[in-house]
């Protein structure tokens, strides 16, 4: 079971080259099982980054999203579990949706796929992360 990273999400929906062919493969394959999972707090993000006129996208937010479920990616909600875990994370990473995604792998059970160099050389109890340059 896979919780994408926003970056990661947002590539492997755009069919990027930067996602890892091993990493295209495992989402890829978890899908087919239905255990791909994006944050509610990703959707956020992008339409904060379309916003900055840092990502275009051909639809609205609200059409990805309903893309993006359709096609079987599942949404994960934040809640208090995951907002408490978060606040008690390390303050080795400070941009709070990535804490909110750590906390939520945890919370969760899943393995967060990111290419964040910080996010990758955490270690922390219960947190299992999977590269997504590979």
């Amino acid at each position: 079971m896979i919780l994408l990273d926003t970056h990661v999400f947002i590539r492997y929906a755009n069919g990027e080259r930067k996602l890892g062919r091993h990493a295209r493969g495992a989402i890829d394959h978890a899908l087919d099982r239905e255990h791909v999972f994006v944050s509610a707090l990703s959707f956020w993000e992008i339409a904060m980054l379309i916003e900055k006129r840092r990502l275009t996208l051909d639809t609205t937010v609200s059409g990805f999203r309903a893309a993006t479920l359709r096609h079987g990616i599942q949404e994960v909600v934040v809640d208090g579990d995951v907002a408490i875990a978060a606040g008690e994370l390390p303050p080795t990473h400070g941009d709070p949706v990535d804490r909110m995604l750590v906390a939520t792998a945890i919370v969760r059970g899943v393995a967060l796929m990111t290419a964040d160099e910080v996010l990758l050389g955490w270690k922390l109890r219960g947190y299992r992360v999977q590269d997504a340059t590979a």
